[in-house]
């Protein structure tokens, strides 16, 4: 079989490993041919692609990023470029393709399945929002990535009794602002699934201080939002893709807090260090199966479908679940974490 594979949209600790697992199973395994697609569904349509073989995954396995490049491509054009795909496909005798990427990403590959293109997906984001699967790689690295940051801005904020406000990635959904907050024993999280009430918060961190303590911090997912009327609040708009911008989560509390308790406040936004450097472990590992799998399930003609981890197992569900909805934290992980507000 010759098979082609491709990331898009934002990078993630572990894409590497899957393209890696991909073509060891693939070429080793299968004596299948596969090809890289650059930057992402951009490469697909315009048809710029290089070989890969078991020496052009050598050594990636721990890097960070993508061999292939990622790029975001507006939904109105992959509509318009089907057509496009489907004659590239089949100018290159493909008889798949693996995508590998998150929500936008699975989107566009249920669209192009439903077109009738042979599609196996694979789920990636740091944001672990992905419904059907318990995790997505990438996630427990940028869990590690916020969980040590926050344990280094505890010492600074001891020293000069200052109350830091930790922005972390996440968009709509809160994960890595509740694992890692939980993580580092921050005072406050505040996540999108929760619009939180800021007098609520300032009495929990004025509490703390009035106990006697010197400092505070305060996990804020970058999609958190106050209750309506709680409190001033700047939302960014859209992008030219229909993603939602966000005006600054941490910025806008450090002002409030700072104002209402009369304690030093400063923002912290740890931003896209989030989603680079080496994968750990743990998102390697999850990230070679996916790769593994997904490769089974092109020879065995199981298009439409995107691997996910239930449990331990690593199983296909049809890509219409994939992204029928956001996978946001449920009420229930709030009580396990009191801080949460």
């Amino acid at each position: 079989m010759r098979i082609g594979v491709l990331t898009s949209g934002g990078d993630c600790p572990g894409l590497n490993a899957v393209i890696r697992s991909v073509v060891h199973r693939a070429t080793a395994d299968h004596g299948d041919e596969v090809i890289g697609f650059h930057d992402g569904w951009k490469g697909l349509l315009e048809c710029d692609y290089r070989k890969l073989d078991l020496d052009a995954v050598s050594g990636i396995l721990a890097r960070g990023g993508t061999i292939l490049g990622s790029s975001r491509v507006q939904p109105a054009h992959l509509r318009d470029g089907v057509e496009r795909a489907r004659s590239h496909l089949a100018e290159l005798g493909l008889d798949a393709v693996i995508p590998i990427g998150g929500e936008g990403t699975l989107k566009a590959a249920r669209m192009l399945s439903d077109a009738g293109l042979p599609i196996v997906g694979v789920p990636k984001t740091i944001d672990n929002d992905i419904s059907g699967t318990d995790v997505t790689f990438g996630f427990d690295t940028a869990v590690g990535v916020a969980t040590e940051a926050l344990d280094r801005l505890k010492t600074t904020a001891e020293s000069h009794q200052r109350m830091l406000i930790v922005e972390v990635m996440g968009r709509h959904t809160g994960w890595i602002a509740l694992h890692s907050g939980m993580a580092a024993g921050a005072h406050a999280i505040v996540v999108p699934e929760r619009p939180f009430d800021i007098e609520e918060l300032a009495k929990l961190i004025g509490e703390r201080f009035a106990a006697g303590k010197k400092f505070a911090i305060v996990v804020a997912a970058e999609g958190a939002k106050p209750r309506e009327g709680s409190m001033a609040f700047d939302t960014g708009g859209k992008d030219m893709y229909g993603h939602e911008r966000f005006a600054g989560i941490a910025r806008q509390l450090a002002v409030e807090l700072e104002g209402r308790l009369g304690k030093e406040a400063r923002p912290v936004i740890l931003g896209h260090v989030q989603r680079g450097g080496t994968p750990t472990a743990y998102d390697r590992v999850l990230a070679t199966r996916f790769g593994w799998h997904a490769v089974e399930a092109v020879h065995r003609g199981d298009f439409g479908m995107m691997t996910a981890l239930r449990g331990t197992e690593i199983t296909l569900i049809p890509l219409t679940e994939a992204v029928d909805h956001l996978k946001t934290v449920p009420q229930d992980r709030y009580t396990e974490a009191e801080c949460v507000l």
